[in-house]
């Protein structure tokens, strides 16, 4: 596809997991990427490398989310290598498992920081730079709407996530700018370091209809038709990105 020709993307957390491949799937669109990471570096020019080895157009950036100002440091980097966005898609995450009875002031203050602060921030300063007409994809998740006893603090940060969506969509539909989510249930990330236990990993992929845990590309391939013109009568929404999970009684693993 070459729909996003003269398109330039910011993709957060993009050295690893659902961002990595989001970020070479718009680039594969045709649109340049501005790759940013967190911690790992080395990584994240892994990524560039394997953008521009296909002939697409790719750049790192740095940024620590969970410091203060963390937008601003962003948006600052961005700026060395681009003089606009179209795309903006707010993946960059963490996850701190525990139930009400374990949830720490500490993680609760860094996953909101990262999880919901940075991502309002970037959008509130990525607006002095986004074209009308331009798409701002987040990344929510579908412990926001069902119950998630063991992931307490995360299933907040997710909510709050789906309901910014919907307001900073009916908020910037005057400049024909979309802003929808992607919810995605079990996936294989590293963030799901659970699945290493392959009965923990059997479970998961058995509640959903497809029988099978989600993969990066399951999802990156949905956030690139929220970026695309095919979705420009899309807005406001939270895509369920589940397989179809737990449409029903829950299933036991064979």
């Amino acid at each position: 596809m070459t729909g996003l020709i003269g398109k330039t993307a910011l993709v957060t957390g993009a050295s690893r997991g659902i961002g990595r491949y989001t970020a070479q799937r718009l680039a594969r669109d045709g649109a340049r990427v501005g790759v940013h990471y967190g911690r790992n570096e080395q990584a994240a020019h892994e990524v560039v490398e394997s953008i521009r080895a296909e002939g697409g157009e790719a750049f790192a950036l740095h940024a620590d989310l969970a410091a203060p100002r963390a937008a601003q440091t962003l948006w600052e980097a961005f700026d060395r290598h681009a003089d606009g966005v179209d795309i903006l898609v707010n993946n960059a995450g963490m996850v701190v498992y525990g139930s009400v009875t374990e949830v720490v002031e500490e993680d609760f203050d860094q996953l909101f920081a990262v999880n919901v602060k940075a991502p309002l921030f970037i959008i509130q300063h990525g607006l002095l730079r986004l074209r009308d007409g331009g798409r701002i994809i987040n990344l929510s998740s579908a412990a926001a709407y069902l119950a998630s006893p063991m992931a307490t603090m995360y299933a907040l940060t997710k909510g709050a996530i789906s309901t910014l969506t919907r307001t900073v969509a009916w908020d910037l539909g005057n400049r024909h700018i979309t802003v929808n989510a992607v919810a995605p249930g079990f996936t294989d990330t590293d963030m799901s370091d659970w699945f290493a236990d392959p009965a923990a990993k059997a479970w998961a992929a058995s509640q959903n209809t497809m029988s099978r845990v989600g993969q990066p590309e399951d999802i990156g391939d949905i956030i690139a038709f929220l970026a695309s013109d095919d979705a420009r009568w899309v807005n406001g929404q939270v895509i369920d990105a589940t397989g179809g999970g737990l449409l029903g009684v829950t299933r036991t693993a064979a």
